[in-house]
């Protein structure tokens, strides 16, 4: 059985950015509900007992759609912290910070593009800066409803989360006034973190994160 995780700071600790209350209707309701029916839908089939990433590469339909947004918004509640964080990287490892340099040219660069692709995803869904395994580069992936880059091999780094319930408690229908807080928000020393994890461990630091915050019993 999966169980909710906890999040790594107070609900209310984000001050302007989001408040307790997106959080206790995003993790308290959203986020419960994909865990709750995910445990419903594996219940007596091929994947129960299986890890949160294998279900995610080897499912489809509803099975899929919950999984998927389980580690989705997972990855989301790591990706942000309460303290702000001034100009483009705060925290951040030397290597991650010459890798965006190399793809991106600058961390100016990299705010500049992810915040005009999370800005015209057209609908709800994710917006990612991942580790492309096949060519060892970073790049910007948009994924709608569940989608996760995980099922093409690319490992996540970063995401913000677009479904309108993740902001418009705070923002209402104003996403690049959330986007723009968000990128104060971010947790550089975990992005960095999820870097480093991909160059040594590839794929497997995917489940590696996955099974430590949902170890299989």
């Amino acid at each position: 059985m999966f169980e909710l995780r906890k999040l790594p700071y107070e609900a209310d600790a984000f001050g302007d950015f989001l408040s307790a209350e997106t959080f206790s209707f995003h993790h308290g309701k959203h986020h419960q509900t994909y865990v709750n029916n995910l445990n419903n839908l594996i219940k007596d089939t091929e994947f129960a007992g299986k890890d949160l990433v294998y279900i995610i590469k080897n499912s489809n339909g509803g099975i899929f759609n919950n999984a998927a947004q389980v580690y989705n918004h997972d990855f989301y509640f790591d990706c942000i912290k309460p303290k702000t964080c001034s100009g483009c990287g705060c925290s951040l490892d030397d290597s991650f910070k010459a890798a965006v340099e190399k793809d991106f040219g600058s961390m100016e660069n990299l705010k500049e593009e992810f915040i005009k692709g999370a800005t015209t995803l057209f609908g709800s869904g994710w917006f990612w800066l991942v580790y492309n395994t096949q060519n060892q580069k970073l790049e910007l992936v948009a994924t709608s409803n569940a989608a996760t880059p995980i099922t093409e091999d690319k490992i996540p780094l970063l995401v913000v989360d677009v479904w309108e319930h993740a902001y418009y408690v705070d923002h209402r229908n104003a996403r690049p006034a959330y986007l723009d807080k968000f990128y104060a928000h971010i947790n550089w020393e975990f992005v960095s973190k999820a870097y480093e994890w991909a160059i040594k461990e590839g794929m497997n630091s995917v489940s590696f994160y996955a099974n430590e915050l949902h170890p299989v019993k």
